[in-house]
């Protein structure tokens, strides 16, 4: 799937170059000036209409057959990872190169554009420029090697706090908090605390591959983590993550940790502490301080170029904080439910069996499919199931008046016979509503045969294990109700597990 979405909102809201957005999305800058003059050609605006999801979007750009494009592309020019290769071999220039490519490809690229599309190439893979930071682009994000320990003061148990440090490119000016973890939660906590220290968002930020925020570390295409990417999003900034083995990308944020742990960390060396609140209550002054210090220098400090370059570049903070948020994938079932720790919502059921991303913050599972919203639920911590009307097919509809309570509720009415079989009933399929029909059924039964009889018909269905509406049909049917058990028979009571749900569970 190409990332076009970004790159428009990269290069439109976020006013980044294409060389940036490029960067940002990992895809080369070529590629980035043919999406927009396409959607400029097309007139496609940002921000997207709400009902254009990722299929549409590419669909109005690149109509042509993916297929077809690929191959058209591959033949446009040479693979440069081979060229570049071949060239590392004795004799091998690129003249014959070029020669040997346009035996195959006629009057495909000219000996010049070889040479300088190669040259691009070749700064992409082996970068070596001096690194340049402008006002408000950059914030370098890491965590120290260095740690501070805790005492649980009920077990006496120590523990190392991490160190999450952000700094400025322009101005190194600096923020530093301790966490219990360097997890996904703390690593999202820290980001919005640090653009609240700030009290505005880089352009850019620039973290080390950690796999809180970089699910799949690789020099030219690393993979964000989908929370982390949400976060960004939220905040309207971009996620370059430093390369692999390439100090330079990430020299201002070493340089960072290193200051904070030479005037910071080592002051606390000595002191004892009981909580992860505790450590951030001493950090608190001493990076007031250390934001203050002078540069050795500069009669400037890092507060005051701070104020001066880095301030007024920022990007204003959203109205709202960003509310942490999991990201899951799941697949829709043939009951057009998606399950969550052990509960059920509903989509739409046309998505049955579709792939769907789940965004899960504290109160709220919202699902998307290809990047369109389509279900919203109120998040619930309980087994169980939320399903909406309108989701259903019109034949459930038909039956949404009926809920698992109310059928059991009914059932109770005829005899506690009748109340065991249609929980159990209900309780053997994955989602209950797939018992709805053959609990309606047995009410019929019960209507022609009446309380007494549909009870005794349940206790015998119970008795040898056959729950199903078309048993007590026909132990109805054949007056089995009356008569005697046969002797033999075991008695199928209701287990009781912990796997199981209860008749309360729908009280």
């Amino acid at each position: 799937m190409r990332k076009i979405r970004d790159v428009l909102r990269l290069f439109h809201e976020n006013k980044l170059s294409k060389r940036k957005t490029a960067d940002s999305v990992n895809i080369h800058p070529r590629s980035v000036d043919r999406y927009l003059k396409k959607a400029k050609a097309l007139g496609i605006i940002w921000p997207l209409p709400a009902d254009m999801d990722d299929d549409k979007l590419e669909q109005l750009l690149f109509p042509q057959n993916c297929s077809a494009t690929k191959k058209q592309e591959s033949e446009s020019e040479p693979n440069w990872n081979d060229v570049y290769k071949e060239l590392k071999k004795k004799g091998v220039t690129r003249f014959l190169l070029w020669e040997e490519f346009s035996e195959e490809h006629p009057g495909i690229i000219s000996y010049s554009q070889f040479c300088r599309t190669y040259k691009q190439f070749v700064s992409v893979l082996n970068p070596s420029m001096r690194q340049t930071h402008k006002a408000g682009e950059k914030l370098f994000i890491d965590y120290s090697g260095l740690t501070v320990p805790y005492v649980d003061r009920l077990t006496g148990e120590v523990y190392k706090a991490e160190i999450f440090v952000a700094v400025f490119g322009a101005s190194d000016y600096t923020f530093a908090e301790a966490t219990a973890s360097q997890s996904l939660p703390n690593w999202i906590s820290s980001h919005v605390k640090a653009f609240c220290f700030f009290g505005g968002v880089s352009e850019i930020l620039i973290p080390d591959n950690l796999k809180s925020g970089v699910t799949k570390a690789n020099k030219y295409d690393p993979d964000i983590n989908p929370t982390y990417q949400d976060m960004a999003n939220h905040y309207g900034v971009a996620i370059v993550p430093a390369r692999v083995r390439a100090p330079k990308d990430k020299a201002k944020a070493e340089n960072g940790v290193l200051g904070i742990e030479r005037r910071i960390l080592a002051k606390l060396r000595k002191n004892t502490f009981f909580s992860v609140a505790e450590i951030n209550m001493a950090i608190k002054p001493l990076l007031e301080e250390y934001n203050n210090r002078k540069f050795q220098q500069l009669s400037e400090t890092r507060k005051s170029l701070f104020l001066k370059i880095d301030k007024p570049t920022l990007r204003s903070l959203p109205a709202m904080q960003y509310e942490y948020a999991e990201w899951k994938k799941a697949r829709a079932g043939i009951d057009y439910h998606v399950a969550f720790e052990k509960h059920y919502y509903s989509v739409p059921y046309k998505f049955i069996k579709k792939q769907l991303d789940l965004r899960i913050t504290k109160n709220m599972v919202e699902c998307f499919y290809k990047g369109k919203s389509i279900a919203s639920h109120k998040r619930s911590y309980v087994r169980g199931y939320t399903t909406l009307k309108e989701h259903m097919p019109k034949s459930h509809q038909e039956q949404a008046e009926w809920t698992p309570e109310r059928l059991i509720r009914w059932a109770k009415k005829a005899g506690n016979k009748t109340e065991e079989l249609i929980y159990s009933m209900i309780e053997s399929r994955p989602h209950p509503q797939q018992a709805f029909r053959a609990c309606l059924g047995i009410m019929r039964l019960g209507k022609s045969y009446g309380d007494d009889r549909l009870e005794n018909a349940s206790n015998r269905a119970l008795t040898i294990g056959s729950l199903s509406y078309k048993s007590v049909e026909s132990i109805l049917k054949h007056g089995l109700d009356r008569k005697p058990m046969p002797v033999d028979s075991v008695s199928t009571s209701v287990i009781s597990h912990a796997n199981i749900r209860g008749a309360n569970y729908y009280n």
